[in-house]
């Protein structure tokens, strides 16, 4: 499950926690926002790529693409090590990776300095909700000095609608904190959004989209996990791309970024890109983002393997 971060810790944190409220977490915003800054303007789900005649371009810009290092924690933890594993994913092409599994060591300028001695920048990270307001300016401050442009919410977990519908109140209180201080905050999800019945057919995702404001929360969408809800639920059986396509479309919610997650046919086991059965440039023409983010938490071989085979992969797509 694609945490980066102790996300059953960060569950118990919040589910008993109930007095948390979108009041306290604004409370003193204007004075307690952290940094300054805006994004880049145009910021936003890009114009889908029209059909037509296939001209050779990179359907994937390569400079909107990028890695999350949880598919590389294994060699993050052993060999070759934080900064070899991060040196490698840089000689492998990648501009960017998205944080996840803390800092290694080092604070958060430090580890800026790190990144921009090897040419690599940390554009977005995996963070849980905050279990108060010191947390939150906490995670904003550093992904200010990192230079990110996203933090997002990796997981959340419930068979209760009522903890779904408080948790979007309060991604939408930290989301207007974090805006105020030039962050993107966005949900990225996995498949029991889509497959749990929390009473009367309504599922995590139909209460999270009516209640995430799409002013404030983007998502990011993990093509993976979207396509196994499909499947498991049975409606995208037939067809899982188009599951994710009107997925990605209905969603009142901007999507700005992708996690790209193959899909072992005979197993259901997550594959390395190119190795599955996800026909991904149908979905990226369809709707386009601002980083596609290579991601196997089961690496078919290696880890840097996996970086590599998913690098090319989409360095190769062409429209």
């Amino acid at each position: 499950m694609c945490y980066g971060f102790d996300g059953d810790a960060a569950l118990r944190q919040s589910l008993t926690d109930r007095a948390t409220s979108r009041r306290s977490v604004l409370r003193g915003a204007l004075s307690g926002a952290v940094g300054a800054g805006l994004l880049a303007a145009g910021i936003g789900g890009t114009p889908a790529y029209a059909a037509g005649k296939a001209t050779g371009r990179p359907l994937v810009p390569p400079g909107l693409m990028s890695i999350q290092l949880w598919t590389v924690r294994d060699a993050l933890w052993g060999s070759p090590g934080f900064d070899g594993t991060l040196q490698a994913i840089a000689d492998l092409g990648y501009p960017k990776v998205e944080q996840a599994l803390g800092y290694f060591g080092r604070t958060a300028r430090e580890l800026r300095a790190f990144y921009d001695g090897i040419g690599v920048s940390a554009t977005s990270s995996h963070d849980g909700i905050s279990a108060n307001r010191q947390d939150l300016d906490r995670k904003i401050d550093n992904a200010l000095t990192l230079g990110q442009s996203f933090m997002v919410v990796p997981y959340l977990n419930s068979s209760s609608a009522d903890d779904w519908r408080r948790w979007a109140e309060q991604m939408n209180a930290e989301a207007e904190v974090a805006r105020s201080a030039g962050l993107r905050y966005g949900y990225h999800n996995h498949a029991h959004e889509f497959t749990a019945d929390l009473g009367g057919g309504t599922t995590a995702w139909d209460v999270l989209t009516s209640e995430l404001d799409p002013s404030l929360v983007h998502l990011e969408i993990d093509l993976y996990w979207v396509v196994r809800g499909g499947i498991e639920r049975g409606d995208g059986a037939a067809d899982p791309e188009g599951f994710a396509i009107d997925v990605i479309h209905s969603a009142p919610q901007r999507v700005l970024q992708y996690h790209v997650k193959d899909r072992h046919a005979d197993s259901g086991d997550m594959a390395d890109l190119g190795t599955g059965m996800i026909d991904f440039s149908r979905i990226f023409r369809a709707h386009s983002v601002l980083e596609y983010i290579v991601e196997n938490d089961t690496p078919d071989v290696s880890p840097l393997r996996t970086a590599e085979v998913g690098y090319n992969y989409l360095r190769d797509l062409r429209i």
